[in-house]
């Protein structure tokens, strides 16, 4: 067989192959779910490395291996230091390796904090064109955090057809609300406003986004969803599970969803049983599970290592492609098994 080879991709790179092609993109989270649903991937927990001296920070291993036609195996290791935002830097870093499917060999180490946002907003933007197949789509939209996830969902949204009148912006920080409405009012013609009321800003919109740092639920009063909205509960620890409990429930995968005290973990565990899920989005996307129109519709998805995987490879293949890789020639040195 030919020696292995490696290549890097850099950030710089990575962007230029996603930038402005939301739908392309969209459509390969879309076939990722469907062959993560389907029985053909591998997706095991995640693994959080902690701190005792930085209980706040964490790094995540995510491996996975997805099957179909494109088959990849690989890894992100992906860290969340909250910390980093006060000193100018965004809160996650991350790279991830590909593995060659047949001999195991990583084969591209790519910058993943794009493709980590990239796979996120993406599933985000899918879920809600999904549960809004059959309905109006909202033309309001709150966003609760303003850091690049949310960013990154707002571009989805824009770029995969999404717009809107109205988009208001909650964060505990007055600042970063202020900074996130000056970005979306050079992207967007919709009126922005900075809410400080988080009850406002939840009340004001149809389509909400949580998108936070948050470790415990914040949000606690069910009467805020009495309008129904649909949230993309994308940070997973925002809500008391009171309120998941009177909602229509869809995960992205049940058992990755249901760790790690997000606040589903936290409904079952007070619950005992699982009976407030309704379906996945896998349900949603093959058309066995439709959203009512009479309560709140929570999509909470955990994430997972496929989507990075799905969304790596095509970079990959793009990358090399336009020749925006850089080669690692002789990464591999000693492959003489009886040298």
């Amino acid at each position: 067989m030919p020696a292995p080879e490696f290549s890097v991709i850099g950030g710089k790179a990575v962007h230029e192959v996603l930038a402005g092609n939301e739908p392309q993109i969209l459509d390969v989270v879309r076939a990722a779910y469907l062959t993560h649903g389907e029985g053909r991937t591998v997706n095991p927990p995640s693994y959080f490395l902690r701190f005792p001296d930085r209980p706040d920070s964490r790094i995540i291993a995510l491996p996975a291996s997805l099957g179909g036609g494109s088959a990849v195996d690989g890894i992100k290791w992906i860290s969340s230091f909250p910390g980093n935002i006060t000193n100018g830097l965004p809160r996650a870093s991350a790279v991830l390796i590909l593995n060659d499917h047949a001999t195991g060999y990583p084969f591209a180490c790519l910058e993943s904090s794009i493709i980590s946002a990239t796979r996120t907003a993406a599933s985000a933007a899918l879920a809600a064109a999904e549960l809004h197949r059959d309905r109006e789509r909202p033309r309001s939209i709150t966003f609760f955090g303003t850091g690049l996830i949310a960013r990154y969902i707002h571009t989805y949204l824009q770029g995969t057809g999404w717009e809107f009148d109205e988009i208001s912006i909650h964060d505990s920080s007055r600042e970063y609300a202020e900074s996130f409405a000056r970005t979306l009012a050079d992207r967007s013609s919709a009126r922005i406003t900075v809410r400080d009321s988080a009850e406002d800003a939840l009340r004001a919109s149809e389509l909400v986004v949580f998108a936070t740092t948050a470790g415990t639920p914040h949000v606690h009063d069910s009467s805020w969803f009495d309008h129904n909205p649909t949230v993309l509960h994308v940070s997973l620890r925002d809500l008391n599970p009171e309120i998941l409990r009177g909602s229509f429930n869809v995960l992205d995968d049940i058992e990755h969803c249901l760790k790690a005290d997000t606040s589903p973990h936290l409904l079952e565990q007070a619950t005992g049983n699982r009976d407030f899920v309704d379906g996945t989005l896998y349900d949603v996307l093959r058309g066995t599970v439709t959203p009512p129109r009479d309560k709140p519709v929570i999509f909470s998805p955990f994430g997972l290592g496929v989507l990075d995987l799905a969304v790596g490879a095509h970079v990959y293949a793009e990358a090399t492609r336009l020749g925006l890789d850089q080669p690692a020639p002789g990464f591999f040195h000693d492959l003489n098994r009886y040298a």
